[in-house]
């Protein structure tokens, strides 16, 4: 088992396996698909085989009338409610009103005895369309006389973000060389293997819903707000989740309203599961991006300045596209000291499905283009590219123009140690007349943890404690599949000096556990850690006080450790962690002991508007060199090796740091050179995952992990982010490869090996 020193602890910097394990692998864990309920129903939905048109008619007569058809219903049944990211960006029905806005958008649904019957009814259900003209390129949207996809944004404006500090144009001026690039990142989808999936039930005490969330307390205020009920009679239970990463699993879907109400309509359990063409048809993906890069550098690498325009394909609805927007531009000004910046983001209407939150969300778009940007520069400057970073890059404390406040920073370390690795030291000895060429390349990046935004903020944490000495855990915070309720068990159990089998974490039911803001932009260890660590030592507080009656010594004196009680100079009068708890429990008082702990924001200031200040409490910082090998004739590339210097700050299960590292890397690989979604105007060509082309394992190189450990006051034990920063970094390491042993700048994601061939025959023939 690997281990970290990162304090005197007995639990935390030790990769202590994940407490669902067992369960994943016997299959005894439940997901939402598993879930049956006697009598139940199955909804489908009919879908839009037009990405723009008016509803003139739907005529579900004949499906009504179908034996085993126990319920149909449209938009009209919803009664015009929309759902959305905040009030004034609510504008997404469960199923289409008036008309469809891209292909696959639901139209009616199905509720009916099984699955078979359910979709033999749709094929019963008419409806009469007059096709609009559709807009499905972002840039072409904001063309005047573009189609219209929202009467209330005619000009096609999904949001807009803007940020302008210091004064890029005399940056201009002082730099050696300015330059300016289109770069552009592709239409990818989060990749998960599990669909989204449900089961409602409707009676007397309300809605009570097992749904595959990741952040399941959206879900519950969307229901609420849907239905009319208040929050105490709506009830989300959370099965395993097969897999998140933003997107469709952190919102609500037009399953989740549907199988609602048709549970109302009948009083039966209603269950949908969406098939994975659905998925790639119609479910949340990454926006896709156009950015226009303009950069300025003195002789000696300093960056002097820096402007970006951002163009995203939003989709058909807003969903949480405001603070993409947001993230594209407030965390440009790290990793590298940036003395002007100015940016303006676009998130366009388009009649292609909803561009929303995912893994290393909205910096993966400027950020790739700032890295390859530098680098680029660097090449026209005669500059050593390691060099670049390590002279811009910032050192804790610091302050960035827009109040961005760094406690904690090793991206200075992590490219010292690469600039060291053997794999950057030899990468001039590759033999570039060979037919397969190798290079390698290089990237520095910053990330955010603990997410900020509008609205409910905390996490909360509640422990019981059990006369046996055992504690029982619940937390609104959502282990998604990255391993999080492991880590909140092991803070849980440290603080209270108790092995880790002694603490039962349980699973989110919004009747019992505190309400969570949600598990997306790695909030879970800051956010819910912290809730986690204040309970456990207000659990602590109070056992303390019945020990040191016992001991007649002051509650401070006493420690808590290796399931043992004692006071700090008697460790021979130690007792079991249990005999306190039965000491306290029998105490004749009746006392029930719980210990209560929340999250609390304390870094100001905070500005969405304008981008000021901290959009997270810390922020990781990561550099990796990537390998790859470059087929001369076909094109195909081999990524062989990614090293990856990760500061998290300090590991508190270092397994699990480097896991979700290696899976955040494949999935930037993913997107380097192989995902796209195919498209002819609205619809996905390859909507399966045979066609998709995500990396599987036998493409996925060597990855090592080089932990960085720095100490941030801001989040407890020092843990910062410990991935997204991967997904961030892995993309222009990846291309500065392809370029490293090509010797061709690619500025469009992905680069398959189609572009790569031809643009090869090109330099050939120049």
């Amino acid at each position: 088992m690997e281990e970290i020193n990162i304090g005197d602890y007995s639990l935390l910097g030790k990769s202590i396996p994940r407490i669902d394990a067992y369960e994943k692998v016997t299959g005894e864990a439940k997901y939402a698909a598993d879930i049956e309920l006697p009598g139940m129903l199955w909804c489908k939905i009919l879908r839009s085989p037009l990405p723009h048109a008016k509803i003139l008619n739907i005529d579900i007569s004949r499906a009504k009338r179908l034996t085993g058809v126990k319920a149909v219903c449209t938009a009209k049944d919803f009664k015009g409610f929309r759902w959305g990211w905040m009030p004034i960006t609510r504008d997404e029905p469960p199923l289409a009103e008036d008309k469809v806005r891209f292909y696959g958008e639901g139209v009616a649904a199905v509720a009916a005895i099984d699955e078979e019957t359910a979709e033999e009814a749709l094929e019963l259900i008419k409806v009469d369309y007059e096709e609009l003209p559709g807009v499905f390129d972002p840039e072409e949207a904001l063309k005047e006389g573009a189609p219209v996809v929202h009467d209330y944004r005619p000009n096609n404006i999904s949001w807009e973000f803007h940020m302008d500090f210091g004064d890029v144009e005399k940056g201009f001026k002082e730099a050696d060389l300015v330059r300016e690039d289109r770069f552009a990142t592709g239409r990818v989808i989060t990749g998960f293997l599990e669909p989204p999936a449900a089961i409602a039930l409707w009676n007397s005490s309300g809605i009570t819903i097992w749904a595959a969330k990741q952040s399941p307390y959206f879900v519950y205020r969307h229901l609420a707000q849907c239905f009319n009920l208040p929050l105490n009679k709506i009830r989300v239970i959370q099965p395993f989740v097969g897999g998140g990463f933003g997107g469709t699993k952190n919102d609500s879907v037009a399953g989740d309203f549907c199988s609602v109400l048709f549970s109302k309509m009948t009083g039966r359990p209603v269950k949908f599961v969406y098939k994975m063409e659905e998925v790639f048809l119609t479910c949340r993906r990454r926006h896709n991006a156009i950015i226009y890069n303009k950069m300025g550098m003195k002789k000696d690498g300093t960056i002097t300045a820096m402007q970006s325009r951002l163009i995203a394909d939003g989709g058909a609805y807003t969903a949480i596209g405001p603070l993409t927007m947001y993230l594209t531009g407030c965390i440009s000004t790290l990793p590298y000291k940036l003395p002007n910046f100015k940016h303006d983001a676009y998130r366009v209407f388009t009649n292609n499905p909803v561009g929303a939150a995912m893994r290393g969300h909205g910096v993966t778009h400027t950020r790739f283009a700032a890295e390859i940007q530098m680098d680029m520069m660097a090449e026209e400057l005669g500059l050593d590219p390691m060099e670049i970073r390590l002279k811009n890059a910032i050192e804790a404390p610091y302050e960035t123009i827009n109040k961005v406040t760094i406690f904690s920073c090793g991206l200075k370390d992590g490219l010292l140690k690469l600039k060291e690795h053997p794999l950057w030291k030899e990468r001039k000895k590759e033999n570039k007349d060979k037919e397969t060429i190798s290079g390698v390349g290089i990237s520095g990046v910053a990330y955010l943890g603990g997410a900020r935004q509008r609205g409910y903020q905390s996490c909360a944490a509640v422990l019981r404690l059990c006369e046996d000495g055992t504690v029982e855990y619940l937390t609104g915070a959502t282990d998604a599949g990255q391993g999080s309720d492991t880590v909140l068990t092991q803070i849980v159990a440290e603080e209270l000096g108790l092995s880790i089998d002694h603490v039962d974490i349980q699973r989110v039911d919004t009747a019992y556990t505190p309400c969570d803001a949600g598990s997306y932009g790695s909030r879970v260890t800051a956010l819910a850690g912290e809730a986690a660590m204040k309970a456990a030592k207000d659990l602590k507080r109070q056992l303390a006080e019945y020990a040191a009656k016992e001991w007649n010594v002051s509650s401070e004196d006493i420690v808590f450790k290796n399931n043992k009680v004692y006071p700090k100079h008697m460790p021979d009068k130690a007792i079991p962690f249990r005999k306190l708890a039965q000491i306290a429990c029998y105490s004749g008082v009746g006392a029930v002991i719980i210990g209560r702990g929340y999250s609390q924001y304390g870094i100001e200031p905070y500005d969405f508007e304008k981008g000021i200040g901290n959009a997270g409490t810390a922020y990781s910082f990561t550099s990796q060199l990537t390998r790859v090998e470059v087929d001369k004739e076909t094109g195909f590339t081999k990524c062989t090796d990614m090293i990856i210097a990760h500061d998290c700050g300090k590991p508190l299960n270092p397994g699990l740091v480097e896991s979700q590292n290696q899976g955040a890397s494949v999935q930037g690989l993913g997107q380097a050179i192989y995902e796209e979604f195919v498209m002819d105007r609205g619809r996905t060509l390859n909507a399966n995952l045979a066609d998709y082309k995500m990396p599987t394992a036998v493409d996925a190189p060597n990855i090592e992990v080089i932990h960085i450990l720095t100490d941030d006051p801001k989040v407890p034990y020092g843990a910062k982010e410990a991935s997204e920063g991967a997904i961030v970094s892995s993309p222009p390491s990846v291309i500065s490869a392809i370029h490293d042993a090509t010797g061709i700048w690619f500025k469009e994601l992905p680069v398959t090996p189609e572009k790569i061939a031809l643009a090869l025959r090109e330099k050939k023939k120049e």
